[in-house]
């Protein structure tokens, strides 16, 4: 127990159970108080633990499962409280376990492949694992060097998360835990475990396999000691993945997995990000990433055939919509192939910028933003796009998009046909028999058209393209400066604090982070309410008057929401 005052307090139950001449493991386990006990250093629990025949029966209630019939608590209670016992890391016990090498035989049998692997005991096997590795790492990776089909074991077992996570800890991925081992870290350098990783796209057909593989990769990318991370942006392991990643008869889910890896080599930090951090990322396009030459030069190569993949006239299962149909649906496979290339921008590569304008790409890119209307995803990566081409500093990237590629031609035709129309080979068809809904990606195009505009003040060759398209200037002036005014919602006499305009007056504004005058709001609405502004009933002032209070809390409470809401409206 941990309070313990003479004469207030009872004997503890674990007591009471030690002091029998005849106990057993399972009456102790089945105590509740136990890992309080452990964790107060109980001094005749501890010893009775530690014994080498009380750690074998521990190990096997976490690696072996219950028999059939068992009772219950055999099944699920003895193990995780035996998983318990050995994550309250007392060293002794610890120590028992990591110095034996049949235990250790024991605890890693549940790798093997004749075992069942239950998702409920591979977490126990995994956190105890992880508590060896954390607290004895020397000892642990001595065995595990010896031992060395381990890491063949786990990366088999790669689809089970929690063995996952072991792999990742092993790897040094997550944190460094290797200080004081410096052997282990050149050893694991020397082993072949990013390869078997790689492997396993091909090898294995489920998506929870190829996803785990990914998260393993990107981790490793991000955190792992300079040898490894050397290895995993090397052009020959990039090579080794597009080889999987392009084999016609393997599932999308290795496509979308292994550019997930690909992105997080070009910018680490990107997959650690929320969505609307991301999103926002992308709006206020922070300096470029830096990512090695060799990495970049190592899927130069494949981008012909990524493109490829882009193609939509293949015959693919309609999927129905509220506006429509899709056939095809733009699919997860080709909106990782545009964030790919999004990313890849970023990078500030003119190699990278050369090759894609080799392949046509950005035309590609943008056919795909029109055909697709109603596709968020897909129009955040091509604005992307559009922003790191128009900011680049290489004139013929710029030169390219606006000219052979039409940007400005495109966005005033869609400004004219605002409504979605079937066409051959337009993958987005509307319902039958009910009016067409206007196309989805307006927003999209006024951010470009302002970014345009903004671009063109420091930018002659920009300023050159748009002026020499006279309906270009006629719709800026008569249209997007018209637009551009009413959707600025500082500017909305509704309640909202127009101050905050001389600060906030910029559609490219970080909205999560935009402050709130509270008190200009429940003043604006108080005084409204005042005067009778919202009644027409005289009457119904001394009434509504108590709800007042009530109405102005909901509003103040959910005015940042429909900031958002109208935010989102008003872009696309």
């Amino acid at each position: 127990m941990f309070w313990r005052m003479t004469g207030l307090s009872t004997a503890s139950p674990v007591e009471t159970i030690l002091d029998k001449d005849n106990f057993t493991l399972e009456e102790l386990l089945d105590e509740d108080e136990i890992i309080q006990e452990c964790k107060a250093l109980n001094g005749r629990l501890i010893n009775f633990l530690r014994e080498r025949t009380q750690v074998e029966r521990l190990i096997r209630f976490i690696v072996e499962e219950a028999p059939d019939g068992a009772e219950k608590r055999r099944s699920f209670k003895f193990s995780f409280i035996a998983c318990e016992i050995f994550t309250c890391e007392v060293d002794i016990i610890l120590k028992t376990l990591v110095e034996d090498v049949e235990l250790m035989n024991l605890l890693f049998s549940f790798l093997e492949p004749n075992r069942s692997h239950s998702t409920l005991l591979a977490g126990y096997f995994s956190k105890v694992v992880i508590c060896l590795l954390l607290r004895k790492t020397v000892s642990f990776m001595h065995y595990v060097k010896v031992h060395q089909q381990i890491l063949q074991q786990l990366v088999d077992l790669i689809g089970i998360t929690s063995i996952m996570e072991v792999l990742i800890r092993l790897i040094s991925a997550d944190e460094p835990m290797y200080n004081n081992c410096t052997d282990a870290v050149q050893w694991m350098e020397d082993t072949n475990v990013l390869e078997m990783i790689v492997d396993k796209f091909s090898s294995s057909d489920s998506p929870e396999v190829h996803a785990n593989a990914a998260e393993t990769l990107c981790t490793i990318s991000r955190f792992a000691p300079p040898g490894l991370a050397a290895k995993i942006s090397s052009s020959n392991f990039i090579g080794r993945l597009f080889h999987h990643a392009l084999e016609e008869s393997r599932p999308k889910s290795v496509l979308v997995n292994s550019l997930s890896i690909c992105i997080s080599l070009l910018d680490p930090k990107r997959l650690t990000l929320g969505t609307y951090q991301s999103y926002n990322r992308q709006l206020n396009h922070e300096s470029a990433v830096t990512a090695s030459p060799e990495t970049v030069e190592g899927m130069l190569g494949s981008l012909g055939d990524l493109l490829k993949l882009l193609d939509i006239t293949s015959t693919e299962i309609a999927l129905l919509t509220t506006y429509g149909k899709l056939q095809p649906p733009l699919g997860k496979h080709r909106l990782k192939i545009v964030e790919f290339l999004s990313v890849l921008l970023t990078v500030g590569s003119e190699a990278a910028e050369e090759e894609l304008i080799r392949l046509g790409a950005f035309q590609r890119i943008l056919d795909l933003f029109f055909e697709y209307p109603y596709n968020n995803f897909l129009h955040h990566h091509v604005e992307n796009i559009i922003f790191s081409c128009l900011e680049s500093k290489n004139p013929i990237l710029i030169g390219h998009v606006l000219r052979e590629c039409n940007l400005v031609g495109k966005i005033l035709e869609a400004e004219k046909n605002f409504t979605l129309v079937a066409g051959p080979g337009k993958p987005t068809i509307p319902a039958d028999g009910r009016p067409p809904p206007r196309i989805g990606n307006i927003g999209h195009l006024t951010r470009i058209s302002n970014k345009l505009v903004q671009l063109g003040n420091n930018n002659g060759d920009i300023l050159a393209c748009l002026q020499e398209n006279g309906e270009w200037t006629d719709w800026h002036a008569n249209v997007l400066t018209k637009r551009n005014v009413v959707e600025n919602v500082y500017q909305w006499a509704c309640g909202r604090p127009t101050a905050l305009q001389d600060r906030r007056d910029s559609d490219d504004d970080d909205y999560q982070d935009r402050d709130y005058d509270v008190a200009a709001l429940a003043n604006n609405l108080s005084q409204a309410f005042r005067y009778g502004m919202y009644s027409n009933d005289d009457t119904d002032e001394v009434h509504g008057s108590l709800e007042r209070d009530d109405e102005v809390m909901y509003f103040l409470q959910t005015s940042k929401l429909h900031e958002l809401e109208t935010y989102h409206d008003s872009h696309g």
